[in-house]
C-alpha cells in the first residue's frame, strides 16, 4: 500500500503546541507517512529549543532548516522568510511530500506556503481565518489564499475563510489541537511538576504554593519601536505588585523582541525582583498545567485567548496584538498602562473564576485533522468561481 506523505513544518515553540496532537494522530494513522520539518526559532536555544521536546516526544525530524537572521527587526524578518523559501524548496524537493502543512500565522510560515505553492504541492493551512491585526493577520490571510485545504479552529474563522472566497468543500472546522492538550490538563487537580527544578530558568525562586501569576508578553510588529516602553509598563506593574510570585516567559522571535528582552534585562539590573522567575520555554502540557493553577495570565499571547478560554483561566490582555480575535469572558483587555494592569489584577482576585468556553474546539482536533489530511483528494489549484 502506498502511504500518503504528509509533511508538517514547525517554525516556532508555540506552533508545536498548536499541532502536537495532530502530529501524534498522523504518526499513528495507517494510511499516512508523517514527514516532520523543523525550522526557524524552533531550533534555537535562545527561544527554548522546541525541537528537543519534539524529539523527546518520539518524533523523527526529517529535516532541519536554520534560517533565522539575527537582528529582530523588520528587515531581518523579511530576509528570514526569504531564506526559508530557498531552504524549504530544497527540503520539499528531497522529501517529495503529497501534502505540506503550515501552522497558524507567524511570519516564517509564509516561506512554507510560498515554497509549496510554487512547487505545485498541495498546501494545508491550520488556524486560518482568524483576525488579530499586525503582520500576523496579513500572513494568515495570504496563506489562506495560497492554501488548498483549510483546517480552521472556530466557527467564526470558518465563516471568514468562506468570505475570502475559498471552496466550501475544502474548509474544515476541526478545532484547535492545543485544546486537545488543555482537555487533558484540565483533568489534573494540582501542578504536576516543580518548575524550578524541571526547567531551570533564572531569577528568584519564590514559593508558589499560595498562588502565582504568569506573564507572557511579545512585541507587536507594527509597534516594534515601542516594544521596550511596552514591556517596562508591565514590569512596573509587576514590581509594584509583590503579594504573589510571578512566572515570566521570554518573548518570541519577532521584530522588536530585542527591545523587549533588553527592557527585561535592564529592569532586572536596576530593581530587586525577588518575587519573579524567568523561563525560556516549557513543554506544552506543562505550560498549560502551570497556567491552569495560576491566578491568571498577563501579557498578549494568543494562549490567553485560545487555551485559557477553555481552561477558564483569567487573562489580562495588554495592547493590540490580539485585536479582534474571538475571545471568551475570561479576558480583560487593557492598554499599555501600569495602573490599568494593577486594577485588572485586583479585579481577577476579587471575582469568581470564569467558566470554561469551547470557542476553539472540544479537544478532538488532532484526530479530526489527521482524518481530513489522510482522506482529502490531492489538488493544488483553486476550482471555485469568484
Amino acid at each position: 500500500m502506498i502511504l500518503k506523505k504528509i509533511c508538517v513544518v514547525v517554525t516556532a515553540r508555540p506552533s508545536y503546541s498548536r499541532i502536537k496532537t495532530a502530529l501524534l494522530a498522523l504518526k499513528a494513522h495507517k494510511d499516512v507517512q508523517l514527514q516532520l520539518v523543523v525550522a526557524a526559532s524552533a531550533l534555537l536555544e535562545r527561544y527554548g529549543t522546541a525541537v528537543n521536546y519534539m524529539e523527546a516526544d518520539g518524533f523523527t525530524i526529517d529535516a532541519k532548516v536554520f534560517n533565522v537572521l539575527e537582528g529582530e527587526n523588520l528587515t531581518a524578518a523579511a530576509k528570514t522568510t526569504g531564506i526559508g523559501i530557498l531552504e524549504l524548496s530544497s527540503v520539499f524537493e528531497n522529501l517529495q511530500p503529497d501534502i505540506v502543512v503550515t501552522v497558524a500565522d507567524r511570519f516564517e510560515t509564509m516561506a512554507t506556503a510560498i515554497a509549496a505553492s510554487y512547487m505545485n504541492i498541495p498546501l494545508a493551512h491550520i488556524q486560518g481565518g482568524e483576525v488579530t491585526g499586525n503582520i500576523d493577520e496579513k500572513v494568515r490571510h495570504s496563506i489562506t489564499k495560497l492554501a488548498d485545504y483549510h483546517l480552521v479552529a472556530s466557527q467564526d474563522a470558518e465563516h471568514r475563510v468562506l468570505k475570502l472566497g475559498e471552496d466550501p468543500t475544502s474548509v474544515f472546522n476541526t478545532g484547535c489541537p492545543s485544546i486537545d492538550l488543555a482537555r487533558e490538563v484540565k483533568k489534573l487537580s494540582s501542578l504536576q511538576f516543580y518548575p524550578y527544578t524541571t526547567y531551570g530558568g533564572v531569577g528568584a525562586k519564590p514559593d508558589l504554593s499560595q498562588g502565582y501569576w504568569v506573564v507572557m508578553q511579545h512585541p507587536v510588529t507594527n509597534e516594534y519601536k515601542d516594544s521596550r516602553t511596552h514591556i517596562e509598563t508591565t514590569l512596573d506593574a509587576i514590581r509594584q505588585y509583590t503579594d504573589l510570585p510571578v512566572i515570566w516567559f521570554w518573548p518570541n522571535v519577532d521584530a522588536g523582541s530585542d527591545g523587549t528582552s533588553t527592557g527585561i534585562r535592564s529592569y532586572r539590573e536596576r530593581f530587586n525582583l525577588d518575587h519573579v522567575h524567568f523561563f525560556k520555554n516549557m513543554k506544552g502540557d506543562d505550560f498549560l498545567n502551570l497556567l491552569d493553577h495560576s491566578k491568571g495570565l498577563i501579557g498578549n499571547s494568543s494562549v490567553g485567548i485560545r487555551e485559557c478560554s477553555y481552561l477558564g483561566v483569567p487573562v489580562i490582555n495588554i495592547g493590540s496584538r490580539q485585536n479582534r480575535r474571538q475571545r471568551g469572558a475570561n479576558v480583560i483587555d487593557v492598554g499599555y498602562s501600569t495602573a490599568d494592569i494593577l486594577q485588572a489584577m485586583q479585579k481577577i482576585l476579587t471575582n469568581p473564576r470564569p467558566a470554561s468556553e469551547n470557542i476553539y474546539g472540544n479537544g478532538d482536533a488532532g484526530k479530526n485533522i489527521a482524518e481530513v489530511l489522510a482522506n482529502v483528494e490531492l489538488k493544488f489549484h483553486k476550482t471555485i468561481s469568484y
